[in-house]
């Protein structure tokens, strides 16, 4: 027997066939989000595990490891099997990680298979709706003569939560009393309940609460109004130039995952994007899903290394690490 087909066969007879895109997938598809439920990439990932298990013919289920900022998650996907039938939709935090955590379990980098992004969201910054402040400037004033008392919910370190909050007390000034939550839920509930007073966040958590009316909202981080708030202003209109950030979202799955499969994931992923029913209520949380040539493993990558070397600097000059 020749040393190829003599290798292909223990191959086969340990179970371990090479992957391609025709014999995958094997089973239902595990997306971790890295966070808790409820939360927006909780959200976002939800919204697009339907139209994707449609696409693959098999069931995408959604699993919740949330913990340290979502390195937890993060780092289970980066050990697991490379098959594609687990993988990660992460936030803006993967870019941060590296910088944020000096004992990192693993390198965006070089342990994932980027497939494409999915979404960028814009950030609002929100208070209890009995907050006294009526405007961002008035916000702004409250918080500087008053930081001592003013308390500013989070997610945890890492949370897009966290570093919006980072950037607001570096655009102002002055440092806060920081509270944070295991989540974005925990730390919305409490927020809504009026035991903390204000936090920025994604629109695809706070829209829904800023039309209720259960939270006072200031201002979006981005240059233009949105569709979906268009009664509320920019943070540039509202007294604080120059403030933009928003929280982009990527799929990867584990490294050396075979390019057939992420191909086809990306293919899948791309058809969950155009899906009516996500574009609809994405719009109807103030975001968009990603166009179609971002969404491919070469545009996530891409933009995974610039916004690491984005947020290094800014990061190490406010002095914020975890363990």
């Amino acid at each position: 027997m020749r040393l190829s087909n003599w290798l292909a066969a223990l191959i086969v007879a340990a179970g371990i066939a090479p992957a391609s895109a025709e014999d995958y997938p094997s089973g239902p598809i595990t997306i971790v989000v890295p966070f808790s439920a409820g939360g927006p990439t909780d959200t976002v990932t939800r919204l697009v595990a339907e139209p994707m298990s449609k696409e693959l013919g098999a069931q995408v289920v959604v699993q919740n490891v949330g913990g340290a900022g979502g390195t937890l998650g993060a780092g289970q996907v980066a050990k697991a099997e490379p098959d594609g039938q687990t993988l990660l939709l992460h936030h803006i935090g993967m870019s941060t990680a590296p910088t944020l955590y000096r004992n990192l379990a693993f390198k965006p980098l070089e342990d994932f298979e980027p497939i494409g992004l999915v979404t960028e969201v814009p950030m609002v910054i929100v208070a209890r709706k009995d907050f006294p402040a009526n405007t961002l400037q008035e916000l702004i004033d409250y918080v500087k003569a008053n930081k001592d008392k003013v308390t500013y919910a989070n997610a945890g370190i890492g949370a897009a939560s966290h570093l919006c909050g980072m950037l607001f007390m570096e655009a102002i000034g002055t440092e806060l009393t920081t509270v944070p939550y295991q989540g974005t839920g925990p730390a919305l509930t409490d927020l809504v309940g009026g035991q903390v007073d204000f936090m920025c966040d994604q629109t695809t958590n706070t829209t829904g609460q800023i039309k209720g009316g259960e939270i006072k909202a200031y201002a979006v981080t981005t240059p233009e109004r949105l569709d979906a708030l268009p009664d509320l202003p920019t943070a540039n209109e509202a007294g604080l130039p120059g403030f933009e950030v928003a929280v982009w979202h990527g799929l990867y799955a584990p490294k050396g995952t075979p390019a057939p499969v992420i191909e086809k994931l990306q293919k899948a992923l791309q058809v969950a994007l155009k899906d009516q029913t996500v574009v609809k209520r994405f719009a109807e949380l103030g975001t968009t899903p990603s166009p179609e040539q971002d969404v491919t493993p070469k545009a996530l990558a891409d933009h995974l290394e610039a916004q690491i070397n984005l947020w290094k600097p800014i990061i190490e000059k406010a002095g914020v690490y975890a363990q």
